[in-house]
């Protein structure tokens, strides 16, 4: 699939020209000829002789970006000074910080913010620890935790090199849903390890964010942490991408007209996203899926299956399919790809059934060039931001959260799941839906409360929450008390 410039490899290239003559005009072509574009043009400086321009530049690529370099430091008369990457600039010194609520002007504000008024603060927490919850930052935090053995698509590159995507999941908790979340990178990845940590430090936190944990230990770490801890625990790449695609994929069939217990779904894709996305389809009404990994088509007959690749024999493929992933998709409604690009083409989508769904979900190289795709399917989506209908974790992790927290949920269930898909589903109205808008962007206003709101009443009415059914949105309430100084119930 070819690649086009994307702000992600931006990169601003500082100029000396001469202050006559066509400069301007030659780094534009220069910049375009080699396949860039320019979105920023500044002159920061000028003089008799020369100027000095800032040019930013979108490339497809780091090495593309080298490329238009060069072109630049071939044009007659330029120089070229510093070169900078966007991207590295926005993450100099991390993406997030720290900061008091309070303002600590004086000794008062110390004493009772610090030593020796924060004892008794203790001491009460001591005696009833549920007031942790309304007296700490612990009823709005959620730990994002990670080994560092699967991060995006590079594989198990380490807790180090993990952390950049930590704290973006961290600042997005915060500008999509309010939540304080704390990136903790693991320098172990043994399994028994990584549940002793988090049960040690969960007393902190309100929620538990597993994120970039391979496949099948995730899937053990996940169900140990459910079972030990009396908060939630959610495992972002497993059940945030089945949330967006049950989604998009209930309105996916609103566009073509079928139901969800008659379609026919193939799936490439058997690790964490595939069987959780597998799972929570089942749940929500598919009756006919097929799933195949990179030795086709998972039935039982097959001798290679571990635990988790025979739970899917078991539960999938009716007709008893062999044979490869090209084969399973011929006359398929659906086909939804979590695994590896260009594993099927366009004569294998024409295959399909009419009004045929591709989510080609692999990034940033999708399973089938989306735009080949299009040519036979009536909806397409990706995982990518430079076509329509990305299929984005962001659009329901923060509202999740956010509703789990609101509620005071001890754990997530599938109910709780579906129940934010079916709301991430109505943020798109008829009179939007169209084959090029099936879910909605992730900066939609709406987005995070509608999702927040439906996981919030599904935590509330299945009554595993400290809010118990039926009650409000617990705020900073309580039963802490003492004789002398009754608490203000705000």
């Amino acid at each position: 699939m070819a690649t086009v410039p994307s702000v992600s490899n931006s990169i601003t290239v500082r100029l000396e020209v001469p202050a006559s003559g066509g400069a301007v005009s030659n780094i534009t072509t220069a910049v375009e000829s080699s396949g860039g574009s320019v979105t920023g043009l500044d002159v920061t400086a000028s003089g008799l002789e020369s100027l000095r321009i800032d040019v930013t530049v979108a490339a497809a690529s780091v090495a593309h970006g080298e490329e238009i370099v060069e072109k630049l430091r071939a044009i007659e008369g330029v120089s070229i000074g510093k070169v900078s990457d966007r991207t590295f600039l926005m993450h100099l010194g991390g993406k997030i910080e720290m900061s008091s609520k309070l303002p600590i002007r004086n000794r008062d504000d110390l004493s009772m913010i610090y030593t020796p008024g924060v004892a008794r603060v203790c001491m009460a927490i001591a005696e009833n620890p549920e007031d942790a919850r309304r007296l700490t930052i612990k009823r709005n935090s959620v730990a994002v935790v990670t080994d560092g053995s699967a991060v995006l698509g590079l594989g198990n590159i380490g807790p180090q090199a993990a952390l950049p995507v930590m704290e973006g999941k961290a600042a997005l908790f915060k500008r999509f849903a309010g939540i304080d979340a704390w990136p903790l990178c693991l320098d172990t990845q043994d399994a028994d390890e990584i549940v002793a940590i988090v049960k040690a430090i969960a007393p902190g936190f309100a929620g538990i964010n597993l994120e970039d944990i391979s496949a099948p230990r995730c899937f053990e770490i996940e169900a140990r942490l459910r079972e030990a801890l009396d908060i939630p625990v959610f495992h972002d790449d497993q059940h945030g991408t089945a949330i967006v695609v049950l989604a998009a994929l209930t309105n996916a069939l609103r566009v073509v007209g079928k139901e969800i217990g008659e379609i026919r779904v193939v799936m490439s894709g058997a690790g964490a996203a595939g069987t959780a996305i597998l799972k929570l389809l089942l749940a929500a009404g598919v009756e006919h899926a097929t799933v195949a990994d990179v030795r086709g088509v998972v039935h039982t007959g097959r001798e290679d299956l571990n635990e988790s690749l025979r739970w899917i024999a078991e539960h999938t493929n009716r007709s008893g399919r062999t044979g490869s992933l090209k084969e399973a998709v011929a006359g398929a409604d659906v086909f939804i790809g979590v695994s590896a690009p260009n594993v099927l083409d366009g004569d294998d989508i024409a295959t399909m059934a009419d009004r045929a769904i591709v989510f080609a979900l692999a990034n940033p190289d999708p399973e089938v060039d989306p735009a080949v795709a299009r040519q036979t399917a009536a909806v397409v989506a990706t995982g990518r931001s430079d076509f329509p209908n990305q299929i984005n974790n962001v659009l329901v992790f923060p509202g999740v959260f956010r509703g789990l927290l609101d509620a005071q949920s001890r754990t997530v269930n599938t109910e709780m799941m579906i129940a934010a898909a079916r709301a991430l589903a109505t943020t798109v109205a008829d009179d939007q839906l169209n084959p090029n808008y099936i879910i909605p962007s992730v900066f939609h206003p709406d987005v995070a409360k509608t999702v927040a709101a439906a996981v919030r009443e599904a935590a509330l009415a299945a009554g595993d929450s400290e809010a118990g059914p039926g009650r409000p949105t617990p705020g900073i309430v309580g039963t802490l008390d003492t004789a002398a100084f009754p608490v203000v119930r705000l």
